[in-house]
């Protein structure tokens, strides 16, 4: 008989130290709402593990979210209200907000600076083009390369950019460089492990955009650099650990499941596993372990609360846990303890202020 405790309670002392299968399943919690509902926003990690919250359609006002007391409390706001801007964390630790739409009949060219020292926002030199819906890269160099999107919203739509420009943190001045070979809005750009960055797919006036180009800093021109398998737009692109680029989803005359694979060493394009459903407007973050957490977005009947983990190493992607909200214009930041902050959206009706976390 004492034998037979001796095992049972081992194996109960066991289970307590390694824990269940059930406790270590990822899943997405509640945290603190934001202080304002918001989409098409930025959230930016900052050097202290912080997340800047900056802007949204009709707001200039921004907050900081700190995952050791999961709250959210406002700061100072932005001169101006912008969603559709880019925000980029500098090698200073500065965040660079520039462009963006302050209405729907208004682009901006202006650009402010995040002091995250003083937690204030101060205006910088202008952009040479007005824009939204373009891309904000931070270079090897420390420049950041703001490219395309569109100069005039709807309903003149037809003003699609294919200029680009460098932002210079030292004289905090924007110069032009080289344009893009197409014009595109809604497409996006990934810095290369070599320095050159990927601009893939998009949208203009001709519709959906299959085709990719890569920027040379050392030139400061374009290049083709061939197409993917399908055009699509509002897709994201995720640099993996091995170099390659993942991109996924997206809208092409309806909305794709399908993804591919770009392999700078061969400048090819190759299709990988596909999503367990289609959607847009979504979110995709590299994790710690390498896996790339997609969630939420659009598929063109509702906006979704499922998501995805792509495994590089199978190539395939299988569902994890639903968010606690269906959302699409939100927000996915991988915090410094490897946990994910996703953040405001669109349900399909309003706005949204919630937040959650994935572990």
């Amino acid at each position: 008989m004492r034998n037979a405790f001796t095992i049972i309670g081992l194996g109960l002392a066991m289970s307590a130290a390694c824990g269940t299968e059930t406790s270590l399943k990822p899943e997405f919690t509640p945290t603190a709402s934001m202080t304002a509902a918001r989409m098409e926003h930025t959230a930016t990690l900052l050097r202290d593990g912080t997340v800047l919250i900056a802007g949204g359609k009709d707001l200039a006002s921004a907050e900081l979210f700190d995952p050791t007391a999961a709250t959210f409390t406002s700061t100072a706001a932005m001169a101006t209200p912008r969603s559709g801007h880019t925000a980029t964390r500098l090698p200073s630790g500065s965040v660079l907000i520039a462009g963006g739409s302050s209405s729907s009949t208004v682009n901006l060219a202006s650009a402010e600076l995040f002091g995250p020292g003083t937690a204030t926002f101060t205006a910088t030199g202008d952009m040479t083009t007005a824009r939204s819906l373009h891309t904000a890269t931070l270079l090897s160099n420390g420049m950041v390369l703001i490219a395309g999107g569109w100069s005039v919203p709807a309903p003149f739509a037809s003003n699609f950019v294919t200029s680009a420009e460098l932002f210079d943190p030292v004289t905090r001045t924007f110069t032009a460089t080289g344009d893009m070979i197409t014009p595109r809005l809604a497409f996006t750009a990934t810095l290369l492990t070599n320095g050159m960055v990927l601009m893939v797919g998009g949208q203009n006036s001709g519709g959906y955009l299959a085709s990719a180009e890569l920027y040379d800093p050392s030139t400061g021109t374009f290049t083709a650099a061939g197409s993917m398998g399908v055009a699509r737009a509002y897709h994201t692109a995720t640099l993996l650990n091995d170099g390659t680029v993942l991109i996924a989803g997206g809208g092409s005359n309806g909305f794709l499941a399908r993804a591919e694979l770009y392999d700078p060493d061969t400048g090819k394009f190759t299709p990988t596993g596909s999503m367990t459903t289609p959607r847009g407007y979504h979110t995709a973050t590299l994790l710690n372990d390498g896996v790339v957490l997609v969630a939420g977005g659009y598929n063109g009947g509702w906006t979704l609360a499922g998501a995805d983990l792509y495994d590089p190493a199978a190539e395939t992607f299988t569902a994890t846990s639903d968010m606690t909200t269906p959302r699409q214009y939100h927000t996915g930041t991988l915090l410094h303890d490897g946990r994910v902050l996703v953040a405001g959206g669109f349900d399909g009706v309003s706005a949204l202020a919630s937040a959650e976390i994935y572990q």
